[in-house]
């Protein structure tokens, strides 16, 4: 399995010494040359992309041709079947540039990840796969995208969090611990027994956690059920942000209908990358937040429920027989 524990890692450690001019001005001219290298980069990329005589350009260069060929007919159901001119490139150069793919070489060699098969979902910040473990088993395959700007209004959700210290503003590598951020908050509500997506491993970009769905099809979300029961299924949740709240000490912070899924007759929460920790400046705001947006989904239902109780609820709710469970191996 692969997990990396060592949350230190993730911000790296803090230099010794003056400060550098690059933390001074983000816009240094360390990062102008960086970003003009991911363009060239990704031009390169695109005129790889465009020969239609062979595999592209780059994956016949001899570092990759070895690792590229080993898992090229395990990435085929990703986006269709057959050879590589049937790619949409647009999706292709959004997902799978050189790095994400040898981060999936490395996931696939140590077994968990086989085979990507189908997309199961598309955001601003990652694509979904169905894919499969070495033993056959159904797993989420969640890519976070690595081009610029993508993860900038996310930074109030890392910054303040006391996990994280000397803080890189490199953009990949602000990608990476965000990645990182949400396995370490999906392995922590697991943890107490709440029902999220057991983390499988995480390597750079690329998040693999349990699948939820069918063999063709992904549960649906919250808000696109029509739910029988929704006192049952608000209670569920309410329990849900109390137990991450007062056990976890972790905020969602964006707990919507649109982050949860219908499985198996329950809800489930994803998403979680932006959680934060209870002491972070702005996590008792988000934790308004969050309760008012489950407040607001009981009373599209039907339900008679208000902030103020749900507040209540949230924040002295006896959770006195909530123990931690240990998460398989």
């Amino acid at each position: 399995m692969v997990n990396d524990d060592d949350w230190e890692e993730l911000a790296g450690r803090p230099r010794k010494g003056r400060k550098s001019r690059k933390k001074r001005h983000p816009r240094s001219r360390a990062e102008r040359l960086d970003a003009e290298h991911q363009r060239a980069e990704q031009n390169e990329f695109l005129r790889g992309l465009n020969d239609r005589q062979g595999r592209f350009e780059w994956m016949k260069e001899e570092r990759y041709n070895t690792m590229f060929r080993d898992i090229e007919a395990k990435i085929q159901g990703a986006m269709g079947s057959g050879t590589y001119d049937w790619v949409d490139r647009r999706v292709f150069d959004q997902v799978f540039d050189r790095l994400t793919l040898m981060a999936l070489y490395k996931m696939m060699k140590s077994g968990v990840i086989d085979t990507l098969d189908f997309p199961v979902a598309r955001g601003k910040e990652a694509h979904v796969f169905h894919g499969t473990n070495l033993a056959g088993e159904p797993v989420a395959v969640k890519i976070f995208h690595t081009s610029n700007a993508v993860f900038k209004n996310l930074i109030q959700y890392i910054e303040g969090d006391p996990r994280f210290t000397g803080l890189r503003r490199k953009h990949r590598d602000l990608v990476e611990v965000w990645v990182r951020k949400e396995h370490r908050n999906l392995s922590r509500l697991a943890r107490w027994g709440l029902n999220v997506p057991l983390p499988r491993g995480v390597h750079k970009n690329v998040l693999v956690m349990d699948y939820l769905g069918t063999a063709t099809s992904p549960s649906p979300k919250l808000r696109d059920v029509s739910i029988d029961d929704p006192q049952t299924v608000y209670d569920d949740l309410l329990q849900f942000l109390a137990v991450s709240w007062q056990k976890g000490k972790l905020v969602h912070g964006d707990f919507s209908p649109y982050n949860i899924l219908w499985h198996d007759g329950r809800p489930c929460v994803i998403d979680v990358g932006q959680g934060v920790v209870d002491s972070h400046p702005k996590a008792q705001e988000f934790l308004v937040r969050d309760v008012t947006r489950l407040v607001e989904w009981g009373q599209k239902n039907g339900l008679e429920v208000v902030l103020a109780d749900a507040m209540y609820d949230v924040l002295n709710m006896d959770l006195s027989d909530v123990e931690q469970i240990d998460l398989p191996e």
